[in-house]
């Protein structure tokens, strides 16, 4: 089991729940993003948004790795800076493009 924190951009939202579910399935503590439950992620003020993404590297600190839901191979400024923030704390990234047969055949991650 691995603790494994889910990052991306949250306009692939449904895919990383659906990603999270399965990689839970396979026995691994998924944590998720906050998915905004307003129509538009700019309703945060300047200050949640901040201390989102502080929670949010918090979560990475805790993780054992991070799953970057990059699809199409796209990955936005603030999951970059995620990733960036894992790999200074040796954390093992792992990217769904990378995964894609494993988690259709439910192999393990």
């Amino acid at each position: 089991m691995k603790i494994i924190t889910i990052c991306g951009s949250l306009r692939f939202k449904d895919e990383m729940m659906k990603i999270a579910e399965k990689t839970e399935l396979q026995g691994n503590c998924v944590i998720t993003p906050i998915y905004p439950t307003a129509p538009d992620k700019d309703a945060y003020t300047t200050e949640e948004a901040n201390m989102l993404d502080k929670m949010h590297k918090e979560k990475i600190k805790i993780s054992d790795a991070i799953l970057v839901v990059n699809i199409d191979n796209y990955v936005g400024s603030s999951t970059k800076s995620e990733i960036e923030f894992a790999k200074k704390l040796n954390k093992e990234i792992i990217y769904y493009t990378d995964i894609i047969n494993n988690i259709d055949n439910e192999k393990e991650i």
